[in-house]
């Protein structure tokens, strides 16, 4: 948790406290369900929760905005993101049963109230977004196939790959930004990782 206060400075009390909370309910539900590698849940909090503060850092978000997690897993980036922006209203979606259960009980035991946990299929998920996160699901035109459906104009993905890559799998009707996460957090576990900003052309 000391590693997430470096980089964020001015959380409230109860931020502290519900981000605190997540490395002990993790590690107790992974044990249960396996929604996290192993080896991994050692490393919950750089490797995941604080990898997807770095949409956080970027700061896309703004109070009463409708935003769908697609493929959250077991909660990533949505649950950390609804933390910190509780103005914000979240939607996590994922097709598989038991990750869907882990991040509702991580939910309720956190008390948020500006996030759900959905089991669909995101192309048959309905829904009306203004922005669309991922972490590291699928390739951007599969994941963008998925969900034009649900209104999003702009997607925001945590990916690993190269700047070249993003922009070449996309038409020029998409503008793409790429942003390393090293930019925001130290650490050789972000090099190679991306923070990818898709936006549909007028």
């Amino acid at each position: 948790m000391e590693l997430i206060r470096k980089y964020f400075s001015n959380l409230t009390p109860l931020q502290v406290e519900q981000l605190t909370a997540l490395g002990p309910l993790y590690q107790d539900w992974n044990e249960k369900i396996n929604v996290i590698s192993r080896k991994d849940i050692q490393h919950l909090y750089e490797h995941h929760v604080l990898h997807s503060l770095a949409i956080a850092k970027y700061n896309p978000f703004n109070t009463g905005m409708n935003v769908l997690d697609a493929g959250t897993g077991g909660g990533f980036p949505g649950i950390p993101l609804a933390i910190v922006y509780p103005e914000v209203n979240f939607v996590l979606v994922d097709s598989i049963a038991k990750k869907i259960h882990v991040a509702n009980k991580v939910i309720e035991a956190l008390e948020l109230k500006n996030v759900a946990a959905i089991q669909s299929r995101l192309e048959e998920h309905q829904g009306d977004y203004d922005i669309i996160t991922s972490r590291a699901v699928s390739t951007l035109p599969q994941l963008i196939m998925w969900s034009k459906h649900l209104a999003a104009r702009r997607w925001i993905v945590l990916k690993g790959g190269t700047p070249q890559e993003f922009r070449k799998e996309l038409p020029p009707m998409f503008d793409v930004k790429s942003i390393p996460v090293y930019q925001y957090f130290e650490g050789e576990y972000f090099h190679g990782k991306y923070l990818v900003d898709v936006t549909l052309r007028p």
